[in-house]
């Protein structure tokens, strides 16, 4: 093959349509309605989703108020579901599974575990993508990120974790479990862990930084 002069424009990817694309799923998305977390009806699919919070915990209540004065307006986490098989590029068809419902049934539970936080003080929205549509969760739920900024997703992390199994037990406790105990696996993790403190101080950062940009 004869050597070409390198030009990165070659290799770069611009396209209008694909940015419209995704413009136009966050923007069903917001639309979506907010329902109790988890959602009462179980249901198909996989997808993408928000939790909200509007409680009485200290540190979160910037965005409990900012929730309670327009319900669903400032996310507390992010996250995805996908169907099975799909990170190994073997997609199940999607009536075939909940993985969207199940996720956030394990948020729920994540979230029951704590005495410092109560499950009634969430809601969720999320929007299901089925066939074709699977194959940009991961996308659009990293624009969801970008654009919001959950405190869980980029301060606090952890709430997404699980149970590293037997023999795994050496790791230490993220973040969210050290200011939000109670998950069971989570109190059997022996590694050196976060102080609460400085945990705090992230979460106080953090709220000037999006009190100074609104």
């Amino acid at each position: 093959m004869e050597a070409k002069q390198f030009n990165i424009s070659n290799h770069r990817l611009q396209s209008k349509d694909f940015l419209k694309l995704i413009d136009e799923a966050f923007m069903f998305f917001n639309q979506t309605p907010l329902c109790t977390l988890p959602p009462m009806q179980s249901f198909t699919g996989s997808g993408v989703y928000a939790l909200y919070y509007s409680g009485d915990f200290q540190p979160y209540l910037e965005i409990a108020k900012t929730n309670k004065l327009n319900a669903g307006s400032r996310a507390v986490y992010v996250g995805k579901a996908v169907p099975r098989g799909w990170r190994q590029g073997r997609t199940v068809a999607d009536e075939e599974g909940e993985e969207l419902h199940s996720r956030l049934r394990e948020h729920a539970k994540s979230i029951k575990h704590t005495p410092s936080l109560k499950l009634g003080d969430f809601t969720c929205r999320f929007m299901v993508m089925e066939g074709a549509q699977s194959d940009l969760i991961g996308t659009v739920e990293a624009a969801l990120i970008r654009r919001y900024m959950p405190l869980w997703n980029s301060v606090v992390d952890g709430f997404g974790n699980h149970d590293p199994g037997k023999g795994r037990y050496e790791q230490a406790r993220s973040e969210w479990d050290v200011l939000h105990k109670g998950r069971p696996w989570a109190e059997r993790l022996r590694g050196v862990s976060p102080e609460t403190k400085d945990i705090l101080e992230k979460i106080l950062s953090y709220s000037k930084a999006k009190r100074f940009s609104e």
